[in-house]
């Protein structure tokens, strides 16, 4: 059974598409599969759209996303965890692509990342750049991440140390415990970070990465892109 997780933090906007198309992949691949959605301290309608859309909702309050990943893993009960972004839609060829890849051997993997809504040609550039590095490093966008539930609890699961980058050291961690690819296929997944934070935001991010390194990521505190207020773009996602 497939057990797709799926964290959330005031997603009302976004997670009905996401949870449409992975009820669309699953059938389609003809497995038996559960939805869980992972709702971290929303105060919008997410759960309420998870649960309507047939998901089992799991309330927690950490505003930490591996820990909050770690939560649907303990809540999953198939073989074949897949790790879900909220504002992430999985076509039907790409859990094909996931799956065969776990009835080969493979521990655990990724997908290609494309960005929907509008993007300036300088990103556009720079997201494929990201997205040829990240296949020729091996790493999975966090966006969507799957693994056999054995390699998942042979790894350790996310490491709660990080408030960011947990998708960076799980992906290399289940390396570690067999095969790990980075299929072709896409997902898709909104581009609403670049276009509503500004070009002085990420610069200014990078510059903290290189003066805290990895000490960065073990807070909230300078991590706005991932924990600020969420900000939408009402026209275009």
């Amino acid at each position: 059974m497939i057990s797709f997780i799926v964290p959330a933090h005031n997603e009302a906007r976004l997670i009905g598409p996401t949870l449409e198309a992975l009820h669309t992949a699953a059938l389609a691949a003809g497995r038996r599969y559960e939805l869980i959605v992972v709702d971290d301290a929303s105060d919008d309608d997410t759960a309420r759209i998870a649960a309507a859309a047939g998901a089992r909702v799991v309330p927690v309050e950490y505003r930490h996303i591996a820990a909050t990943r770690n939560a649907g893993a303990r809540a999953a009960a198939g073989d074949t965890l897949v790790f879900v972004d909220a504002d992430t839609l999985v076509p039907v060829g790409t859990l094909r692509d996931a799956l065969d890849a776990l009835d080969g051997g493979a521990a655990g993997g990724g997908a290609r990342l494309q960005l929907h809504g509008r993007l300036r040609w300088v990103q556009r550039v720079v997201l494929r750049f990201v997205t040829w590095l990240l296949r020729i490093a091996r790493i999975a966008p966090g966006c969507f991440v799957f693994c056999t539930a054995a390699a998942y609890a042979a790894s350790g699961g996310f490491d709660e140390r990080y408030y960011a980058g947990e998708d960076v050291a799980f992906s290399r961690a289940l390396a570690r415990h067999g095969r790990f690819v980075v299929l072709r296929a896409p997902v898709s997944s909104s581009a609403r970070k670049l276009r509503t934070h500004s070009l002085l935001d990420h610069l200014r991010l990078l510059a903290h990465f290189a003066r805290r390194r990895r000490g960065l990521l073990r807070s909230r505190q300078g991590l706005d892109l991932w924990y600020g207020e969420r900000r939408h773009e009402p026209d275009h996602d």
